[in-house]
């Protein structure tokens, strides 16, 4: 037996010597490495049969210690890991509906907590405020011709039905009654548009939440370019923002599950995607995906987050350690221990992967539940050898 062993040997080295001619280095070298590796898997062939063959051999051969574990099929699952922003949902920047104006006087200061209607500032209104008074002494004065002129009618009615007078004068009292009349309903809609350029000069916050930016101080202009601003901030409402490649556009849609960790207040929650924008983003070639996030006082707007977007899922798949995962000149294959004639030897079994999600690997096929996975020594292994657990 060791004299086949010899013989073999002296033929590959023969083999390799005659190598060469008129090929360049790199063909060269290449052709003797792929040669090399198949020595090698025809010694580990070798040491098998032998193995086999002859039992003082096999009963001399020094079995290698390795761990193992009992493969079980489980839920696989495929996330993309992403990093994005929060977001609150409500987040006002206060101006006021009349346009530009001098402040008055400020009823809020940076960090308050406002509620939707609150009064934040006062602008100059005292042009707004001779406007309505006008408004108002004009719709009073129609009032009173209006009065003055129905009871003109009146009596005049009332004369005509006597035969006093005539029907020409009762028309023209008529007349002038109905276009007080319109002139009445004119002056009111008037004096409610002026009434209402003098309420927006009590600008409100449009949302509960926190002012978060005041930087507007009495007597300077608000509203105007370039001029001071409110910011209000609802955080009881919040998201994550992230940007997805376009290339997993198939695989993300709402709904999709969703961790998300927050590294600067050490938490974690789970929640699922609540919008897919519609449209590609050229500068970021992706797409914008949100999800909502529970209230939570340690969270802030723009605090950076860790997101992973769940885009594949499989029940009842058989999952190994990544690590264990080989590769040699037939393909990529995984150790596990078989027993055989009362003899725990590594068999090597070719596998067709999946996908992976940090250190586990998803088969496709070569596996199946119930198989014992060499998870450590398995390095250097060959096919057939000797193993131990103890």
């Amino acid at each position: 037996m060791k004299q086949y062993l010899i013989i073999g040997a002296t033929t590959a080295l023969v083999f390799l010597s005659s190598c060469g001619g008129k090929k360049d280095t790199a063909t060269v070298l290449a052709e003797k490495k792929a040669q090399l590796e198949k020595l090698k898997a025809d010694e580990k062939t070798l040491q098998t049969e032998i193995l086999a063959m002859d039992t003082s051999a096999a009963n001399a051969q020094k079995a290698k210690l390795v761990t193992v574990q009992t493969i079980q099929a489980g839920d696989f699952n495929h996330y993309i890991k992403l990093q994005g922003h929060v977001d609150a949902e409500n987040i006002s920047f206060i101006t006021p509906r009349g346009g530009p104006g001098q402040v008055k006087a400020l009823y809020v200061k940076q960090g308050d907590i406002v509620k939707k209607g609150q009064l934040l500032l006062k602008l100059d209104d005292a042009v707004t405020r001779q406007n309505y008074a006008a408004a108002q002494q004009n719709l009073e004065t129609i009032k009173t011709q209006l009065s003055y002129a129905q009871n003109i009618l009146q009596r005049q009615e009332n004369l005509w039905k006597q035969n006093i007078g005539t029907e020409v004068q009762v028309l023209t009292d008529k007349n002038n009654v109905a276009t007080l009349q319109e002139q009445l309903k004119s002056a009111q809609e008037n004096a409610k548009t002026v009434l209402e350029q003098v309420n927006t000069s009590s600008v409100t916050s449009d949302v509960d939440g926190v002012a978060d930016l005041v930087t507007v101080k009495v007597g300077e202009m608000f509203g105007a370019a370039g001029s001071g601003v409110i910011k209000i901030v609802n955080n009881a409402a919040l998201k994550i923002t992230t940007v997805i490649p376009q290339n997993y556009l198939a695989n993300v849609s709402k709904g999709s599950a969703v961790i998300v960790s927050i590294p600067d207040v050490n938490k974690t929650f789970n929640t699922s995607v609540s919008f897919v924008s519609a449209s590609i983003d050229p500068a970021t070639n992706g797409f914008v995906a949100e999800a909502k996030l529970p209230a939570d006082a340690s969270l802030k707007p723009n605090q950076v987050a860790e997101v992973k977007i769940k885009d594949y899922s499989s029940t009842g798949a058989i999952i190994v350690p990544v690590e264990t995962l080989q590769n040699d000149l037939t393909g990529k294959f995984i150790m596990v221990a078989v027993k055989e004639n009362g003899r725990l030897v590594a068999r090597k079994r070719v596998v067709t992967i999946g996908k992976f999600d940090d250190d586990s690997l998803e088969i496709k096929s070569g596996l199946q539940a119930g198989d014992i996975l060499i998870t450590q020594g398995f390095q250097g292994l060959y096919d057939g050898q000797l193993i131990t657990t103890s």
